[in-house]
């Protein structure tokens, strides 16, 4: 051992803290089969340089054997039982259709007492909770962006709840209005996914916190991956949720003395609110291409803009219907006695932050390309440039013919 040199020594010591690092965040964020096996075979490669450099076979055949006995009592141990729902009071946002009215109804079916709002109590969705849930749900018509009407459902509330506290907040309401380019997303999409996305839940969250530290509850907001990684196409809703993030995870660390737990829950792709209703998108377009300069419209062509529609409508169509993952991830969020800090409710997103926290960023970079919008058309402009160049190419090679 003494044959080996210092570098050496700093190389396994730095080979072994990122190994371990790697292996607890995985293992912490309960990612999908196929990145954990890659953490245990970066395991085993810092096994293998253990067991050539510096340790007896027999040493090491113990520390494997002690970390397989921790590492399977610590999978089999039975998880700890969920807490009652009985007599807990949930707040949900945007209830309207989506995971919040999917979410209203389960909780209802729990036995919690449901604070549901909606934007239309006349709406569809109004009615069908209204119809389908117990009389324990109460339904109450909020905007979130306006906040005189969040102040009221505060005063609702606490009329109903009287003396307790309020158990959960879920945070669910939002909206995705037309993916472009960012340089083609009008002001008024980023002012809009703002204003709900980000200040209408930051106003909510103010708002109702005094009942969720009286009852040292849960605060629980649906975000999305789009907040942590560049989307292309998606630069207005992944900015408003971006910044809806921080203030979520920031808060983690206030209210962690007041005895609340604060989760984030990140789904996948789901057919959710307008995501799949063709003709407000097709107005969504046709707004965009009205308000678009036409000096902009000329470099990016009309035909990319359409394209671009056609490719988000088409990744719309295969999103998935099914809202389990997500509500079942609600429940456990309000209901586990040691709820974590972030869910992924969907299949492959544990693959999809797998590439994004640990490979290099030319690949993550060119995985989100091929993941969500897979454009075939350059903008006009470039393609224009592209010819030109071309035909200059051409041209050249006939004159250096001639010469000849």
């Amino acid at each position: 051992m003494e044959d080996y040199t210092l570098p050496f020594w700093i190389y396994l010591c730095v080979l072994t803290v990122f190994i371990g690092g790697a292996m607890k965040k995985i293992l912490a964020s309960h990612l999908s089969t196929a990145p954990t096996l890659v953490a245990w075979l970066g395991a085993t490669v810092l096994v293998e340089r253990l067991w050539a450099f510096c340790l007896p076979a027999v040493l090491l055949l113990v520390l494997l054997g002690l970390a397989c006995c921790i590492y399977l009592a610590a999978r089999t141990r039975p998880p700890p039982a969920a807490l009652p729902a009985h007599g807990k009071a949930v707040f949900i946002t945007g209830c309207d259709s989506g995971f919040g009215n999917a979410a209203a109804k389960r909780l209802d079916a729990l036995g919690f007492e449901v604070f549901a709002t909606v934007l239309d109590l006349s709406g569809d969705g109004a009615r069908e909770l209204q119809r389908i849930c117990s009389p324990r749900l109460t339904l109450l018509q909020v905007d979130i962006t306006q906040p005189q009407q969040v102040q009221q459902a505060l005063l609702d509330t606490k009329a109903k709840l009287g003396l307790r506290g309020l158990w959960g907040l879920v945070n669910n309401a939002g909206i995705c209005v037309n993916i472009g380019d960012a340089e083609l997303s009008l002001m008024s999409n980023f002012r809009g996914c703002m204003e709900v996305n980000f200040f209408g839940t930051v106003n909510v969250t103010k708002t109702f916190l005094p009942l969720l530290r009286q009852a040292k509850g849960r605060l629980i907001t649906i975000s999305s991956p789009a907040g942590d990684q560049p989307f292309p196409c998606l630069a207005a809703y992944g900015a408003s949720k971006a910044a809806l993030n921080l203030f979520i995870n920031t808060l983690r660390h206030e209210l962690e003395l007041w005895g609340v737990r604060v989760s984030t829950i990140l789904p996948g792709s789901y057919k959710t609110g307008q995501s799949s209703n063709h003709a407000y998108w097709e107005q969504q377009h046709k707004q965009l291409l009205q308000n678009l300069s036409p000096a902009l419209l000329e470099d990016y062509g009309e035909d990319y803009v359409n394209e671009t529609k056609e490719l988000f409508q088409s990744h719309a169509k295969q999103a998935n219907p099914d809202f389990s993952p997500v509500i079942d991830t609600i429940v456990q969020a309000l209901l586990a006695p040691q709820p974590q800090v972030r869910y992924f409710a969907g299949p492959g997103l544990g693959l999809v932050y797998f590439i994004h926290n640990y490979c290099p960023f030319s690949i993550s970079n060119h995985f989100l390309k091929k993941l969500f919008v897979k454009k075939k058309l350059m903008p006009r402009a470039l393609r224009k440039q592209s010819g030109f160049n071309l035909n200059l190419n051409l041209h050249n090679n006939n004159n250096e013919e001639k010469l000849k």
